[in-house]
């Protein structure tokens, strides 16, 4: 027979609830207890039942995720955060890609409610949320958190980072490169493209730098399109001496389209990506970026969720921002490091600072 969790809460000595309660990382059961009751259900071989489960508390314990590109490494690690704060508490994770496509999304948000999901966590595809989104979200029981793109502001949980601030941080390290011909390849008009491009214009107007109109065009999402905006840039005269790029992807296809053009990265054009995704500092030039504290996003809006599906009452919208955080890698540096004696020291001190 599989052993219940009745048969441990006897073996034990403690309540059917109690047990409930240490399975599930509940935190209301003292420490020990806790320990106590995992130690014997892993030699007991406990399995929960599922399906016992979810009928006696009316929950599936799935939670959907929707993000715009599962190939985008930015994403998988917001899911691993994701899914490191719902094991515990015994939540599975459907993930499902919408492509960049906000039918395709709005098609994967009916399939999850249908699922009887309860809550879903999503990085919209949409600029703006449509009608058909918002009778979706309001209208089902599922509890729902927005994390890195808005489409609901102020009217729902949303888990993000500054975006403003990042495409501000970027472009003034930039100019404090000695760039004055900076561009922008821009993400869609979703809200973190709007952001970014934000903080490009307004590091600019600080500094008093002005450029032409074609120097900001859309350098999509993945690195081929990125790749190709560059070309076009690259058409300019005078060109860009540097580009802050809408993500990573997109820098590290723009930095491709550089490098085949016979110039140098980063003295003939300086290059900022955004996003930090794992491979940057493996490049062949490492890549400049801004930090999004990936595995946070994900946690704390797990942590939201979580929040939501526990209160018996609908709690007020949460917003939580992380804020970005500037590395410098040799795709930006366009003043090495001195060769030698205490200007190397300084230097190698001042690139520790900014990969804090």
């Amino acid at each position: 027979m599989p052993v219940r969790m009745k048969d441990i809460a006897e073996d034990l000595g403690v309540s059917l609830m109690t047990v409930s309660k240490a399975l599930r990382n509940h935190p209301g059961v003292a420490e020990e207890t806790r320990r106590r009751v995992c130690q014997r259900a892993r030699e007991l071989d406990y399995e929960p039942n599922l399906i016992a489960r979810s009928l006696a508390g009316h929950r599936s314990f799935l939670i959907g995720l929707v993000v715009p590109d599962l190939m985008h490494s930015f994403f998988a690690e917001v899911a691993k955060g994701i899914e490191g704060r719902l094991a515990p508490s015994g939540y599975q994770i459907v993930i499902c890609s919408s492509g960049e496509d906000t039918e395709t999304e709005l098609r994967a948000i009916k399939l999850l409610l249908a699922r009887k999901v309860d809550g879903l966590i999503i990085a919209s595809a949409a600029p703006h949320a449509s009608r058909s989104m918002v009778e979706l979200l309001e209208g089902g029981k599922a509890r729902y958190v927005l994390i890195d793109r808005v489409v609901l502001n102020g009217k729902a949980n949303y888990v993000g980072v500054n975006d403003d601030k990042a495409g501000f941080l970027a472009t003034e390290h930039l100019i404090e490169q000695g760039c004055t011909r900076i561009a922008h390849l821009r993400g869609s008009m979703v809200s973190t493209g709007r952001g970014r491009l934000r903080g490009y214009h307004r590091a600019l107007a600080k500094h008093g730098l002005k450029v032409p109109l074609e120097y900001v065009i859309s350098g999509g999402h993945q690195d081929s399109t990125g790749y190709d905006a560059m070309q076009r840039l690259l058409q300019l005269n005078p060109r860009p001496d540097g580009v802050f790029c809408y993500n990573d992807p997109v820098a590290i296809g723009a930095m491709r389209a550089i490098i085949e053009a016979g110039l140098d990265v980063p003295h003939d054009i300086a290059v900022v990506g955004a996003g930090n995704i794992r491979y940057s500092d493996m490049l062949h030039v490492p890549l400049s970026t801004i930090n999004y504290s990936t595995l946070q996003v994900g946690q704390s809006a797990a942590e939201l969720l979580l929040q939501c599906i526990e209160s018996k009452t609908p709690l007020p919208p949460k917003r939580i921002l992380f804020p970005p955080r500037l590395v410098v890698r040799k795709s930006s540096l366009r003043h090495p490091p001195p060769a030698s004696g205490i200007g190397r020291v300084l230097a190698s001190a001042q690139l520790q600072k900014h990969a804090r």
